[in-house]
Formats: structure tokens, C-alpha cells, sequence
């Protein structure tokens, strides 16, 4: 990006003896103005509306661990526990996408606050069912109440796209920021539920959840600075519509199946602490992409990135079938979480840029929801395999959902022209 000086940068004129000496004025400034995301959160309001949505967004990665251990604490039955967190992800699926329609007709403040409350009141019920031994038809309940969270990750990228509109590399800088975002509290949130209710009580985890998805949400929402306004209302169709975008779904999709089966065959064959290293490569690559120039060709670079993620996935396999040390799975994982993040970050990107305008919350919700389906499905079909085949064989599954994922985009993606 070209420096352009303002008055302020105006040179200082000194004399020195017979000298005279010409100085720049902010030099320091200029220097410090080179690290993207410092000038990403430089912009008014950024950093209050980052705070309140990190904050919101980190209980996103404690609720349904918090679900497991608190019901089959209490129930004594995985099988429950997993058939009530997995009714909560149906929900969620069939409900987001209206919650973020509401989003962009009526604005962020105005929806997620009364949203989140429902979502926070049904962990309470959940928190209070199971403590009190209710009927198991109510934890079903309950926990579906939940659906009504709203995206809030979603919300803040419409933040981004409203602040830098026209600006692509500080919108490619603030798409990898969120994507790191997400990686951490992904990373953290488990941990910090497994903690409380180990510490505390088997509730705590869901507690402290709730409070803090309210807190973030009422943080987040008072920052009307930045909302972007609400748009027109018009009788335009859902953004599914959009040619390329039901193609790009289906990528997300089997993008989240990589993720789903990765998961479920790794805590089979190794435990779930060694799934942080995965999480911490997407984080630190997720960053780093930040830093790099858009792609002018957002759809090559996103097969690039599928291409990466494929190969990088086939470590894992390589790793538990040729030795059986742990070490070598942790260095694979971490290689194989560096590839999820610039895939993320482009698709999300490409996302944008399909939706169309005024939609934008609706949009990536829909992305969301399909990685959602694609985690459900993952997690199904990597389990199947780890029980009939062996842990082991279960690294194929997010190898060929990679592989799948490069290929629905190869396939059905295409880019408008001007887009």
C-alpha cells in the first residue's frame, strides 16, 4: 500500500551549525503502521466491538463439551449425552440461517440480544433440568432452545466488511484475524469447560458459559458506531440462489466433514489434549496468511488452499501408520491444522463476495451451518470406520473429504464477473 503523507508528515526543518538538517516527522509511525492487523484494530470501534466478540464467541467451544460431561455425569449414559448435543446441532442448523436473516433486516443490536437471552435461558434450563433429575425429554428441549445463539463470528466479519468496504487487503487482513479467532477459542474452550466442571461442579461449565455468551453479545451490541446499517428491504431470495454459492456450500460441507472425522478418530487413537496442537497450526498459520496480499483470482487461491489441505491431511494417516510414536502424530496435527485456516479464511472471503449485498449475515451463516453438517457427518462417519476398521484406517475419512471438497470446488465454482 502505497504511504501517502499527510501534514503531520511534513519534514522538520533544523539548523546545526552550518547544517541544515531535514528530518521526517513520523518515521516511528511509519514503521509501526506496517503491521497490518495493529492498523486492522487501529480503526474507531474495532477494539471494543473485538473485545465484547471474543468474549461471546469463546463459550462456543465450552457449551456442547460442557453438555457431555454434565449429562453423562449425571445420567451416566454417553449415548444420551451425545443424542442431546446432537438434537442442539440440528437446531442450530435449521435455525441459524433465520436468525441471521432477522440479523441483516432488523440489525445486530436489535436481534441478537433478545436471541442470545433465549439461547442463555436454555442452557440455564438445561443446567437446572439435569441437576434436578428431569424427564431426558427435557434436556432435549432445553439444549434445543440454544439454536437461537446468534453467529456471532458472522456478525463481527459484517463489521469488517461495512468498515473497510473496498479496501480487500484489510478485509483479507480482518477475514484471517476472525479465523484465528475462531481457531483459539476452539482451542480454549473445551479446556476451560473440561476445567470448571472438574474444579467446581459438573455444571459450572455450562454456567459460566451462558454468562459469558450474554456478557459478550451486550458488549458487542453496544458498539452502534459500527454496525452496519440495516439494508433495504427487498424480495430478494435466499443467497442459495446465488450461482456458485450452493457448489461453495458443498465444499464447506465436506471441509467440515475434515474437521468432524479428524476429531473423533484422533481422541480414539491418541485422546483429545493432543487435538490443541491441530487447533494452535491453524491459529498461528490463520495469522501469518493475514499478512500476505489477497488473491486477485479467489477461486484459484481457494483450490490452492483445498489442494494444501488435502495433502497436509494425509500426514495423520502417514504418522499412525508408519510409526506409533506420538510425538510424530503431534508434529503431523500441527502441519495439518496450518492448512484449515487460509482455507477458511479464502472461502469465507469468496462467501462474501457471492452474497449478495445486504445479506451478508445470512450468507456466512449458511457457511456455517454447512460446516456444521459436515462436522455431524464427519464425526458419524469417523466413528463408524474407528469401530469397524480400526483407528488407524479412520485418518483416510478427512483425507478424502479434503480430496472431496477440492473437488465440488474444481467442479461447481465459478466466480461472476465483477465480483
Amino acid at each position: 500500500m502505497p504511504y501517502e503523507r499527510t501534514p503531520a508528515d511534513r519534514p522538520i526543518l533544523a539548523v546545526s551549525g552550518d547544517l541544515l538538517v531535514i528530518a521526517p516527522r513520523t518515521a516511528p509511525a511509519r514503521r509501526a503502521s506496517t503491521n497490518p492487523y495493529r492498523r486492522l484494530l487501529a480503526t474507531p470501534g474495532a477494539r471494543a466491538f473485538t473485545v465484547g466478540n471474543l468474549i461471546a464467541r469463546l463459550p462456543m467451544g465450552m457449551f456442547s463439551v460442557s453438555a457431555v460431561i454434565m449429562i453423562a455425569g449425571s445420567r451416566g449414559s454417553y449415548a444420551l449425552a451425545g443424542a442431546v448435543t446432537a438434537t442442539g446441532l440440528a437446531a442450530t442448523a435449521v435455525v441459524a440461517p433465520w436468525t441471521a436473516r432477522l440479523v441483516d433486516r432488523y440489525g445486530q443490536a436489535r436481534v441478537a440480544v433478545p436471541a442470545t437471552a433465549i439461547a442463555a435461558l436454555g442452557s440455564l434450563a438445561l443446567l437446572l433440568c439435569v441437576h434436578y433429575d428431569a424427564p431426558a425429554w427435557t434436556l432435549f428441549a432445553s439444549y434445543a432452545a440454544t439454536a437461537t445463539t446468534p453467529n456471532t463470528g458472522g456478525m463481527s466479519r459484517a463489521r469488517w466488511a461495512h468498515l473497510h468496504r473496498g479496501d480487500p487487503a484489510t478485509l483479507h487482513t480482518a477475514n484471517s484475524f476472525e479465523q484465528a479467532a475462531d481457531e483459539l477459542c476452539f482451542m480454549l474452550g473445551p479446556a476451560l469447560a473440561a476445567l470448571l466442571c472438574a474444579a467446581l461442579f459438573p455444571e459450572a461449565g455450562t454456567l459460566v458459559g451462558a454468562v459469558l455468551l450474554m456478557t459478550g453479545v451486550l458488549i458487542f451490541a453496544a458498539q452502534r458506531a459500527t454496525e452496519p446499517p440495516v439494508a433495504p428491504r427487498t424480495h430478494a431470495g435466499s443467497p442459495l440462489r446465488t450461482p456458485g454459492m450452493p457448489a461453495l456450500l458443498a465444499a464447506f460441507l465436506a471441509t467440515g466433514a475434515v474437521f468432524g472425522s479428524m476429531e473423533v478418530v484422533t481422541i480414539a487413537h491418541a485422546g483429545g489434549a493432543i487435538l490443541a496442537l491441530q487447533a494452535a497450526g491453524s491459529c498461528v498459520a490463520g495469522l501469518l496468511y493475514g499478512s500476505l496480499r489477497p488473491a486477485t483470482d479467489i477461486r484459484r487461491r481457494l483450490l490452492i488452499c483445498l489442494a494444501g489441505m488435502t495433502a497436509l491431511m494425509s500426514l495423520p494417516l502417514l504418522a499412525a501408520t508408519s510409526t506409533d510414536s506420538l510425538l510424530a502424530l503431534a508434529g503431523a496435527l500441527l502441519l495439518a491444522g496450518a492448512a484449515t485456516a487460509p482455507t477458511m479464511v479464502t472461502g469465507m472471503t469468496l462467501i462474501q463476495r457471492l452474497t449478495p449485498e445486504g445479506q451478508l449475515n445470512e450468507g456466512m451463516t449458511l457457511a456455517v451451518t454447512a460446516l456444521l453438517g459436515g462436522i455431524a457427518a464427519g464425526s458419524a462417519t469417523g466413528g463408524w470406520m474407528v469401530e469397524h476398521t480400526g483407528q488407524v484406517t479412520g485418518y483416510v475419512v478427512p483425507v478424502c473429504a479434503a480430496g472431496l471438497a477440492l473437488a465440488v470446488t474444481a467442479a461447481g465454482v465459478r466466480v461472476p464477473r465483477g465480483r
